[in-house]
C-alpha cells in the first residue's frame, strides 16, 4: 500500500477533489477484481480449504443504510485521510497520530455495536 501511495493523504485529498484518477485506479482495479474473483467462485464452484462450499446470499435492497453509512465512512476517510488500511499502514510506518484515527475508528465500530438494535436496518 505504502508502495503504491494509497496511504497518502495527499493521494486521498486527489481523490476526493476530483484532482487525479490514481486512487480511482487502485479502487477500479479492486473491484474488477473482486467481480471476476466471485464470478470464478460462482462458476468453478470453488471451494474452501475443508472442502465446503462457499456460500454467497444476497443482500437485502435497503439504499438508507448503504447511503448514510458510505456517507459517514467518507466523511471520516476525507478528515482523516485514511481507510481502515491505510490507518494501520500509515502507524506502521511512523506516523503516531494514526493512532488517535485509529482509537476513533473503534470508538464508532463500538457505538455502531451498541445502537445497532436500535438504527432502522
Amino acid at each position: 500500500m505504502t508502495k503504491s501511495e494509497a496511504v497518502s493523504w495527499y493521494r486521498i485529498q486527489e481523490m476526493f477533489r476530483f484532482q487525479s484518477f490514481h486512487m480511482y485506479g487502485i479502487i477500479g482495479t479492486a473491484i474488477l477484481l473482486g467481480v471476476l474473483a466471485v464470478y470464478l467462485i460462482k462458476k468453478l464452484r470453488i471451494k474452501d480449504i475443508y472442502g465446503a462450499p462457499i456460500p454467497f446470499e444476497a443482500k437485502t435492497k435497503s439504499y438508507p443504510r448503504y447511503i448514510i453509512g458510505g456517507s459517514i465512512f467518507g466523511l471520516g476517510w476525507a478528515l482523516t485521510g485514511a481507510c481502515p488500511g491505510p490507518m494501520f499502514v500509515n502507524l506502521g510506518n511512523g506516523y503516531p497520530a494514526m493512532a488517535l484515527v485509529i482509537l476513533g475508528a473503534l470508538c464508532g465500530t463500538y457505538l455502531y455495536g451498541a445502537i445497532k438494535n436500535k438504527l432502522p436496518h
